[in-house]
């Protein structure tokens, strides 16, 4: 059975808590985002492979398929 990919992660910018929903790319990980309210740019936390395994309410693609993520 084929696991269904969310493409779509809301992400909550730590600095000012602003909530976006973003498509996620299917095949390369985010390692940057500037939050739209206070411009504070988003790096992934240690350990995390891009900024929605961060800051997003899904994990990114290749996590979610249990792949190594970039």
């Amino acid at each position: 059975m084929v696991k269904k990919i969310i493409l779509t992660s809301t992400l909550t910018c730590p600095n000012c808590g602003f909530q976006k929903k973003e498509t996620m790319p299917e095949d390369s990980c985010q390692f940057f985002y500037e939050c739209e309210n206070c411009h504070t740019l988003l790096k992934p936390k240690s350990g995390d492979c891009c900024v929605y395994c961060s800051y997003g309410d899904v994990k990114c693609p290749p996590i979610q398929q249990d792949k190594k993520c970039c």
